[in-house]
């Protein structure tokens, strides 16, 4: 079939593709010629936004040819989310001009592609490895460091310093200089003796993320010929999850962009902000509007949770913002009775056994367990341990999303996301589905992006969908049926991998390319693919246990954002749970909104009399004030 070439349309006949309408604020955003900081509550349809504004930019001209979107977010899902609503929605060629990654892999890339032009001091390896600073790795370092100079300070100050925060705190907290490490601290000096033992303290340096964006900033801003390059590239810069930004992301960003011409959107939600632990800003969306002049524009439907939900939300929003405005909720509500309860046990048994029954129910009912989700604060191992049995005897299959696979202590949670796992998924449905069509399409799109095939090269595709036919046929009788040795999946992924070109793999996802993750997800990949295979049933009943189809996730408040149900159920809101919500009252609530919000009907949380609830005791007046009804179970 020959592809249309792809035709730019006048901006005033664009419309929105793929949705029914875009609420003023919105469409007016992705119209905009000027930088803007969207604050869009959950479930306001923030990548959509992105996905309509990139097709504006490129359908209309307004990001002219051959220059680029930049996108860039914080988590992979979400960086893959957009980039794939863009495909859907608009011509290949188009399409291919969005650049969607997230902040890591787009500094690494720099990095790797331009290190070496550092000045020498700040210069990695090119085989530099990528391993975060943990507790363990700064403990270690500072009993071998040695002592600083007398007129800095001694070695009791440099014992002194917190492990946990010496990465936040010291180690990345400012700029490079070009000239060095100059800080005249004990924290300064022992972050200068890290920065030289990572560098150049071995055969191969030694990097986290957090470092490589630092290293990246200095490249750009030392590079004039670099930045002007970048700067010629992209005509726009999308931020999503723009919350949750680091000061490290935010000041590479204005390292390539400041006074430039790019256009910038930032979009987030300053309520769901929940990864300050992990070194985000205070207020990002004040320093981009400060230092782009960006225009601050609010969205307020909720497109994802009924009334009732929308206006408990409100009610937790205004403990995060006072100025928050209410959302209009576009969901229709589709249950009886109240949208959220607390319910409380007289034991953990009993709470385990309560659930189950009523899970159960829910799925009788025509919920599929993918509809539910078990929300856990942390220990989801534990809490598993709970639960497994009871939901087993009520006929309900629970999976710890959190739970570790094969030898490499990689979870599910993480394995599932990662192209090394979704990729072998989709050619493995595509080669043993009875009626693989949508299986065929997704497959044949993934390889375009690999092999980076230009999509009006139809010679080209062509070659590629009958390379594709014979892989999957070839691997259908290989494998007729699943494997349930470990070491044979293994071997079948490795065959996958070398069709798809494990050196083309490695380039499309940065963490693959140092280190031994890609092997590590392999193997968890294997391991998990046996076990899926263990209970019988085919091909098809193996892949649906891959991905968990036919059991409830039971899985953190972290890894569930960005995610949506209709039921959600929050297991422990107690003390024991919430133990460090004194130490940041702000974040601890943010994390509560966001569990919240992952409802599109249903919320129900849970404690038992054995649980203290004296520390989040203003968790449970929030509720209270929402008119949360608490109910007693036997």
């Amino acid at each position: 079939m020959t592809l249309a070439r792809a035709s730019l349309v006048a901006p005033g006949a664009w419309t929105p593709t793929g949705v029914d309408a875009l609420e003023a604020n919105a469409l007016l955003v992705v119209k905009s010629s000027d930088n803007r900081s969207v604050i869009a509550g959950p479930g306001a349809g923030k990548t959509e936004l992105l996905a309509q504004r990139a097709a504006f930019l490129l359908q209309t001209g307004a990001c002219p040819a051959p220059r680029r979107i930049l996108a860039i977010s914080y988590k992979r899902d979400a960086a893959r989310n957009l980039s794939e609503r863009v495909r859907a929605r608009c011509h290949p060629t188009h399409a291919a001009r969005l650049d969607s990654q997230t902040f890591d892999a787009f500094a690494k890339s720099l990095v790797d592609r331009f290190g070496q032009t550092l000045p020498v001091i700040w210069r990695p390896t090119p085989d530099y490895e990528v391993l975060d600073v943990t507790r363990a790795r700064v403990s270690g370092f500072f009993s071998t460091v040695g002592s600083p100079p007398a007129e800095i300070g001694a070695r009791a100050d440099i014992m002194a310093l917190k492990v946990g925060d010496f990465e936040r705190d010291h180690l990345i907290r400012r700029r490079l200089s070009s000239a060095g490490w100059t800080a005249r601290t004990p924290g300064g000096w022992a972050a200068g003796e890290y920065w030289r033992s990572a560098l150049h303290g071995g055969q191969s340096s030694r990097l986290s993320f957090s470092m490589i964006g630092r290293l990246a900033e200095l490249l750009v801003r030392t590079n004039p010929v670099l930045r002007r390059a970048l700067r010629l590239t992209y005509s726009h810069l999308f931020m999503d999850e723009f919350q949750d930004t680091t000061q490290v992301q935010y000041d590479l960003v204005k390292a390539i962009f400041l006074d430039s011409d790019a256009v910038v959107t930032a979009v987030g939600d300053n309520k769901q902000q929940i990864m300050r632990w992990a070194l985000a800003m205070a207020d990002p969306f004040t320093a981009v509007d400060a230092d782009f002049g960006a225009i601050r524009t609010p969205l307020f439907n909720n497109y994802r949770s009924s009334p009732g939900l929308v206006h408990i939300q409100h009610i937790l929003a205004q403990a995060l913002d006072k100025k928050a405005v209410k959302p209009v909720s576009k969901t229709a509500s589709t249950i009886s009775g109240d949208c959220c309860q607390i319910w409380s046990f007289p034991n953990a048994t009993r709470e385990a056994a309560s659930l189950a029954a009523f899970i159960a129910g829910q799925l009788a009912g025509g919920l599929k367990p993918r509809d539910l989700a078990v929300l856990v604060r942390q220990k989801a191992e534990d809490r598993y341990d709970e639960l497994v049995g009871p939901f087993a005897m009520a006929g309900v299959a629970l999976r710890n999303e959190a739970g570790k696979v094969g030898t490499k202590g990689v979870s599910l949670q993480d394995l599932l996301p990662e192209e090394a796992s979704r990729m072998p998924l989709a050619l493995l449905r595509l080669a043993t589905a009875k009626r693989a069509g949508k299986y065929w399409s997704r497959c044949l799109d993934l390889l375009q992006q690999l092999r980076g095939i230009d999509p009006e090269d139809q010679g080209a595709q062509a070659r590629l969908a009958r390379e594709l036919d014979t892989f999957a046929v070839g691997l259908s009788k290989t494998y007729p049926t699943p494997p349930t040795i470990e070491a044979d999946a293994a071997t079948l992924l490795a065959a996958i991998v070398a069709f798809l070109d494990r050196d083309r793999l490695k380039s499309l996802v940065a963490r693959y390319q140092q280190g031994g993750w890609l092997d590590d997800l392999l193997a968890a990949a294997a391991a998990h693919l046996a076990a899926s295979a263990a209970g019988g049933g085919g091909w098809e009943a193996t892949l649906d246990a891959y991905e968990g189809l036919h059991a409830v996730p039971l899985m953190t408040i972290h890894k569930s954002k960005g995610l949506e149900y209709h039921t959600v159920i929050f297991i422990g809101l107690d003390d024991s749970t919430w133990w460090s919500f004194k130490n940041d009252e702000a974040e601890a609530t943010a994390g509560f909104f966001v569990a919240f919000t992952r409802a599109r009907q249903r919320v129900v949380f849970t404690h038992h009399a054995g649980a203290n609830r004296t520390v989040i005791a203003p968790l449970y007046q929030l509720l209270a004030s929402a008119g949360v009804a608490s109910i007693t179970k036997t």
